[in-house]
């Protein structure tokens, strides 16, 4: 783990870029992990929601101050860091021959990237302008550093790579959150790159829409849609997805269908499932076969099924929570992992998830002193220290506000530290780049934000 690097130097060590240095025993130490938070996840108490939302229908909630009651004690920073819990789908695209084998283990990597979201209702925290985040995994293969560039609009940048050199995965993220009444809908704007450096291949695509729907009254509950588009720049070979909204009678919640189709625009496979429990691949036909059959028992089924009422007090959940229909001849490509039975009293996290704030001893004179690890806001929520916390947030928002007017009344234009303004030369849009250095460990001259 990175906040032991100079412990044990004794041993003897292998180098990768940047000056980054592990030891064999620091490999034994990285594998342990919290499985749990300090706190359990408080209790939504009787805050009036109407009173704070209805003012913001149809409006962005970035530019809204929201009350602390709706976040879970993880920076944004974080949480898109979440992208890497199913890091050895990339491991597998590496090793893999075929390049429409590579697609397909690719297009699961993207599905699960948005698998943790599952009944995850609580809001991030936004990053506040300069905050960074670094994770190392050995166990999973990679590094990842992420820094908020921009705070109007908001946009966190980050960039993961193997320890080994077998791939770059980067992107930069500007979430806009719209609140409709009875719900919130999060666009993520922003393309992610991958890049398989072995074979010499770049996949993009762009993230699906996410609605936690029953903000105001009801049982919150999430689901995604809309159309993610995974392009190989380097076969012009392309993966379709289309995450299903939920449907008047619930049966398409969580559903994903799709196919990879060739340059020549033939398809390949049709790829299925649910984004919240697994994804699959099988021939184009098998599957039309399959789907044309079950149409028919369906029709038979909804000639009995009323229309539902409108309810306008809440947007009820589906009851139907039918698992994934296997096609015979169907090849798994990914099934989520489960999570810990106590994860509904930590804000739905997974174990992954569960980390992702952790302290461990030795870090603190190692990683960026800008590091939401050092966040006393979320620290103090996730030990269950809820007015301790929502001071803290008060005091942040308002120290970044006062540093904002004092850049402006000096004509000072904020200057990111890791990540420049460039051009994606894959998609040829403006996107942040990073620029290096950051696990040299030369952190002089940061701005104090916490």
């Amino acid at each position: 783990w990175s906040g032991l690097i100079h412990v044990n130097s004794c041993f003897p060590t292998f180098s990768f870029s940047e000056s980054f240095s592990f030891s064999p025993l620091l490999f034994f130490l990285s594998l342990s992990f919290r499985t749990s938070l300090p706190a359990p996840m408080f209790a939504r108490n009787t805050i009036s929601v109407w009173s704070i939302l209805k003012k913001c229908i149809g409006h962005e909630l970035s530019k809204i101050t929201m009350p602390i009651v709706f976040n879970e004690p993880l920076s944004f920073l974080q949480r898109i860091t979440e992208y890497m819990e199913h890091t050895y789908l990339i491991n597998r695209a590496c090793a893999l021959s075929d390049s429409i084998q590579r697609m397909q283990a690719v297009a699961a990597f993207a599905v699960s990237a948005v698998a943790s979201q599952w009944e995850r209702t609580g809001k991030p925290f936004n990053p506040l302008l300069g905050e960074t985040y670094e994770l190392i995994r050995e166990e999973k293969g990679f590094r990842l550093v992420s820094e908020q560039v921009s705070h109007h609009p908001p946009v966190s940048a980050f960039h993961a790579e193997s320890l080994v050199g077998d791939f770059v995965f980067h992107g930069s993220i500007y979430p806009k959150l719209k609140f409709w009444g009875k719900s919130v809908e999060a666009e993520p704007k922003g393309t992610i790159t991958l890049e398989l450096l072995k074979h010499n291949e770049t996949y993009t695509w762009t993230n699906p829409t996410c609605c936690v729907h029953n903000i105001i009254l009801g049982k919150l509950w999430i689901e995604q849609y809309g159309t993610m588009e995974i392009v190989n720049h380097s076969t012009g070979e392309k993966c379709v997805l289309n995450f299903k909204p939920c449907g008047m009678f619930g049966k398409e919640l969580h559903t994903v269908e799709g196919y990879i189709q060739e340059k020549s625009k033939k398809k390949r496979c049709v790829i299925y499932g649910k984004w919240t429990e697994c994804m699959w691949s099988v021939d184009p036909q098998i599957y039309e076969t399959h789907k044309k059959s079950e149409k028919r028992g369906d029709n038979k089924k909804q000639k009995n099924v009323m229309e539902g009422a409108d309810n306008d007090d809440a947007d009820n959940m589906p009851e139907i929570q039918e698992t994934v229909s296997v096609v015979p001849g169907s090849v798994l490509l990914w099934r989520i992992d489960s999570r810990p039975p106590h994860s509904a009293t930590m804000y739905n996290f997974t174990n992954f998830a569960m980390s992702l704030n952790e302290l461990q001893p030795g870090m603190e004179a190692v990683i960026s002193p800008t590091d939401c690890r050092f966040r006393p806001d979320i620290r103090h929520m996730e030990n269950g220290n809820m007015d301790e916390a929502s001071k803290d947030k008060e005091r942040l928002e308002e120290k970044q506000r006062a540093a904002r007017k004092e850049r402006a009344k000096n004509n000072e234009e904020w200057s990111t530290r890791w990540f420049q303004m460039g051009t994606n030369p894959y998609t040829g849009s403006q996107d942040w780049i990073y620029s290096g250095g950051y696990f040299n460990r030369q952190y002089h001259d940061l701005p104090d934000i916490y």
